[in-house]
């Protein structure tokens, strides 16, 4: 691994066109194939592609006119705002994470049983994304909110990352031993996938032919989840339950 580096900005022609320094890359590139670049979307296109991206719904009628006829200078930075502050952007973008994490609401492979409460972790990761939870405390949580906040009761539900996985539950595979060994190596392939980048599952049986990575520091991420238990804690005094 390489640590990252700060590259040079490149000159470019169309300065006008330069809104951020990252703007500089894409218009190099643009530049350095011969491209002209398009002209600059109308504000109804512009309030289209927002939308889109920040709630995955168009813009209503209303919203239309109110950005139309909004003149200020900073109507555009408004809006960001407003679709930022919308539930429909946690539930639009906590889609994207819930797909990287293996999101869903049954076991999977032959019997597929429902997870009733599976929906706990997906409002939770909805709720962080429209609370503008941390990044570091949206990763704690998932990891360890039992050790790190066990007072936290709201935080408990990000565990549910660790019981996400497929779950083979079948007549011919009653091995415990080794359907517990499948359950933390898939519980290891999501860690690396989701928040490292990395393919880690190649390295459960060899060292890592292309990355840095032994075999035996693949066991030694593994061991932090190999002592854990499931748990189900309900959420009402036991009485009443």
């Amino acid at each position: 691994f390489r640590p990252p580096r700060r590259p040079a900005i490149p000159a470019i022609r169309h300065r006008a066109r330069l809104r951020t320094p990252v703007d500089a890359f894409i218009l190099a590139r643009i530049e350095a194939a011969g491209i002209v670049p398009a002209a600059e979307a109308d504000r109804r296109t512009l309030l289209r592609r927002l939308s889109f991206d920040l709630l995955g719904l168009p813009p209503s009628p209303e919203q239309i006119d109110v950005f139309l006829t909004d003149t200020a200078p900073d109507a555009y930075e408004r809006l960001v705002d407003r679709l930022l502050a919308s539930p429909a952007h946690g539930e639009r973008w906590g889609q994207h994470w819930l797909d990287v994490v293996r999101y869903a609401d049954s076991d999977g492979f032959e019997y597929d049983d429902p997870r009733p409460n599976a929906w706990r972790y997906r409002d939770w990761v909805i709720d962080s994304l429209n609370d503008d939870k941390p990044f570091d405390r949206f990763v704690d949580e998932q990891f360890a909110a039992d050790e790190l906040f066990p007072g936290d009761r709201v935080a408990l539900a990000a565990l549910g990352l660790h019981r996400l996985g497929p779950l083979r539950l079948n007549a011919g595979m009653q091995d415990e031993a080794m359907n517990r060994q499948e359950l933390l190596t898939e519980i290891v392939d999501v860690v690396g996938s989701a928040f490292l980048g990395l393919t880690l599952g190649c390295a459960r049986c060899h060292d890592h032919k292309f990355d840095p990575l032994p075999q035996a520091d693949y066991y030694r991420l593994q061991a932090f989840f190999a002592a854990t238990v499931p748990q189900d804690i309900p959420l009402i005094p036991a009485a009443e339950l």
